[in-house]
């Protein structure tokens, strides 16, 4: 028997709960946390242990590529959202019976950007499933689903992932130990961006360009905006590295008219959660330098070892906390689609006044 979740980084007590629920599913999954954690992975892994009992490998490959009868995968219709008209047809035909085994399974792999209408529209059958079709929607948060969805589903929280276990992945798949210690760090407990970071000599660039914010922020605003330019572009070499694998898979499918269209507008939304997953991170990585500087002096262990000690009293330690409480406080701006310049450019002036 092939594990369809043998490989995955991280979340074994997760994993070993969906393990248990093979025999008698719930009706309904949403699976729910941070961007590039590998929720999405593990929820079509999940579905490939449902309609694939036995483990048998082809079966699994099919579930895993998207081709298999009883897998229905809904993905946006366009760039941004799951149309009401999308959802009518997911209910047209998860209620038809299962083609080859036992089970259907529906999988919304972008659940979070379903219409207030897409919504509405699936609830009723979310209210009365059919008795062979299990639901799984996958969104960052529950709240960006609307209650009466959120309610009727068995709720799987993901965190991220410690650096230890995504740097032992990423050994096992031969990379480097310093460089996949540098993806690790670079890629804040999300396996999936690891993955992708893996082979960049970009990354310790990227970690060095957030640690240098500390020392390089001053009170004037038109300073501000200029670093915060610089390091919104420093981003730019790791997403490149996205770019480059997506045009890869755009060669090998191949694909013209709506599939092609299909494939580049997943690639630009892939794109656009990578940016803000390393916008984020960036953020996470500039907060550090503040802990440690108040860790530092307060006799505690700091996390950037290969900095100099000295650097860190440059700041009180209350002066510390209070910085890396403005550092986290962008991090939610982010999340509220605020344009990362801006939100930059406000948070060094603010740091800049502070110092």
């Amino acid at each position: 028997m092939v594990s369809p979740f043998s490989g995955v980084v991280g979340h074994r007590p997760l994993l070993a709960l969906l393990e248990a629920e093979v025999a008698s599913p719930a009706q309904a999954y949403l699976f729910c946390g941070p961007a590039s954690v590998g929720k999405a992975t593990i929820a079509r892994r999940f579905a490939g242990r449902l309609l694939c009992p036995g483990g048998e490998a082809g079966c699994l490959r099919r579930v895993l590529a998207g081709t298999h009868p009883d897998l229905t995968l809904v993905e946006p219709d366009g760039k941004t959202s799951l149309t009401v008209d999308q959802a009518r047809a997911t209910v047209a035909r998860a209620v038809l019976a299962p083609i080859e085994g036992e089970r259907k399974v529906v999988l919304f792999e972008e659940a979070g950007v379903m219409t207030d209408e897409a919504a509405s529209a699936l609830l009723k059958t979310l209210e009365e499933p059919g008795p062979s079709t299990v639901f799984i929607l996958v969104a960052e948060a529950e709240d960006d689903l609307p209650p009466t969805i959120a309610s009727r589903c068995r709720v799987m929280r993901f965190g991220r992932v410690t650096d230890e276990e995504t740097v032992a992945a990423l050994e096992e798949r031969g990379v480097d130990a310093e460089q996949a210690q540098r993806a690790a760090a670079a890629s804040g407990g999300r396996p999936g961006l690891a993955l992708m970071l893996a082979t960049q000599p970009e990354v310790a660039a990227f970690r060095r360009a957030w640690l240098s914010v500390p020392g390089r922020v001053g009170a004037q605003p038109g300073h501000a905006f200029r670093l915060a330019e610089e390091l919104v572009a420093a981003a730019d070499p790791l997403l490149d590295a996205i770019d480059q694998g997506h045009r890869f898979e755009r060669e090998q499918a191949d694909a013209d008219g709506a599939a092609g269209r299909a494939l580049k507008e997943r690639h630009e939304r892939e794109r656009r959660r990578a940016a803000t997953a390393l916008h984020t991170t960036g953020l996470e990585i500039l907060a550090s330098w503040y802990r440690d500087a108040a860790a530092a002096q307060w006799g505690a262990p700091v996390r950037n070892r290969d900095l100099p000690a000295a650097g860190f009293t440059a700041l009180t330690p209350a002066a510390a906390v209070a910085a890396a409480g403005r550092v986290i406080e962008t991090v939610a701006a982010l999340e509220s689609n605020q344009r990362p310049e801006l939100a930059f450019a406000s948070l060094f002036a603010d740091l800049g006044t502070a110092a």
